[in-house]
């Protein structure tokens, strides 16, 4: 490009015509280098985080030990025996669902582009490829649970505390389509595919009120109670394992719908609608008798009410948190949460509890663990029941909250 100057000196006035010398190609894209920066904002050395989605995995782990450590005490809360859904059944969908919030918020710039996600204002089924990912896993599921035959089938009894203990059962089914304990398609697909001897052995059905008095507690069985009582059946099996993938695509869903929408009030309306929508069908769908709620099969109704219940709780605490700034009410579950793969380990594997149980005098229950909830906890209250619950919310979930908190302050968290 030429640059023209006007020489104002006597008459005549001359123009001179000043070129610029050509640039080399190195010139040219430093040059657009330098452009490229000026245009795009230097990132953060930090990503910041989301407090509520902190919090809400935090509370998921506190729940994750309240219903284990607790859950012999309070049946209520422990998982349920088969149709139904107790506390310790939201445990495994709501990880799930803050799986896939997590995955939107990890992959934000390489996933969908903010045209691909414009639909989302206007449907609640979201962008076209969870729309499709979660069409192909229902039909897959629902076909296969619905289409599958399950024909009779045996097992050896090696419960030794069993009046048929060594015996060789046989479950009478040769039926398709069947959402009970012993004919479905998830327990026929496990038994063939893993082997009846690497099934669990102790599924929660055995607390159902066909093979035990005491339901929902733990006790012997009937006389009259059915073969399959004394069966292994595998709770999260490869069947139920495939359903579950919805909870984690609904997850993504939400956590895009946090990357795009930029306003509180437009990210809030589509939550809710879109939670309360996802529980009032599972709800139909139960109390209809289309479709169970049941875990140990993760049917359709059951990820619609804890998908649901997912969005509806972390929406909750979007409100109290990121809007009303009301965080410092929930920083033990933001500290578990911000170090979650450390208490999971420590605290609800046990691994914590059990190195202290390592150290005894004279017999095994001498330790500070059975000390502290013996003389602490349970002769204070008088209670078994109220001193277990109190030791779990107390010296396992706080405690465990102060030791996040304090490695928090260091910057010290366990990650993959």
């Amino acid at each position: 490009m030429a640059d023209i100057k006007e020489d104002l000196g006597n008459h005549p006035q001359h123009l001179i015509l000043a070129v610029e010398a050509p640039k080399s190609k190195a010139q040219v894209e430093e040059e657009e280098k330098e452009e490229e920066k000026e245009e795009k904002p230097e990132p953060s050395s930090r990503a910041k985080r989301v407090a509520s989605l902190d919090i809400f995995r935090g509370l998921t782990v506190a729940l994750m030990i309240l219903v284990d450590d607790a859950g012999g005490e309070w049946p209520v809360i422990a998982h349920a025996p088969w149709n139904g859904c107790n506390l310790a059944d939201f445990v495994m969908p709501f990880f799930l669902f803050i799986v896939g919030m997590a995955i939107a918020l990890a992959l934000k710039d390489n996933c969908y582009q903010q045209s691909d996600f414009e639909n989302v204002k206007t449907s609640l089924l979201g962008p076209p490829f969870t729309r499709i990912v979660g069409a192909c896993v229902l039909i897959v599921y629902m076909a296969t649970l619905y289409g599958t035959y399950v024909p009779d089938w045996q097992y050896t009894v090696h419960n030794t505390d069993s009046a048929h203990f060594g015996e060789v059962l046989t479950v009478a089914c040769n039926v398709r389509g069947k959402l009970d304990p012993p004919c479905n398609a998830v327990g026929y697909i496990d038994r063939k595919v893993l082997g009846i001897n690497h099934v669990y052995q102790h599924p929660a059905w055995k607390r159902s009120k066909a093979c035990t008095k005491n339901s929902p507690n733990e006790g012997p069985f009937r006389i009259d109670a059915p073969s399959w009582c004394w069966a292994p059946f595998e709770p999260e099996g490869i069947l139920s394992s495939i359903s579950s993938i919805l909870s984690t695509i609904i997850g993504v869903h939400f956590g895009h719908v946090l990357v795009h929408m930029k306003g509180h009030s437009s990210r809030l309306r589509h939550w809710t609608i879109m939670g309360l929508g996802l529980l009032i069908l599972g709800i139909i769908l139960h109390f209809t008798d289309a479709v169970p709620l049941n875990k140990q099969l993760y049917t359709v109704s059951y990820a619609c009410v804890t998908s649901g219940a997912a969005a509806l709780v972390f929406s909750a605490f979007y409100v109290l948190v990121d809007i009303w700034n009301f965080k410092y009410l929930f920083l033990p579950l933001e500290w578990i949460g911000m170090n979650a793969m450390l208490v999971y380990v420590m605290a609800a594997e046990g691994i914590f509890a059990g190195f202290i149980n390592g150290w005894y005098y004279d017999n095994p229950h001498n330790t500070l663990i059975y000390w502290i909830q013996k003389h602490v906890f349970i002769k204070v209250w008088h209670s078994t029941r109220i001193g277990i619950l109190l030791y779990v919310i107390f010296a396992e979930i706080l405690f465990w909250g102060i030791v996040a908190g304090l490695l928090h302050r260091f910057s010290i968290y366990w990650k993959l």
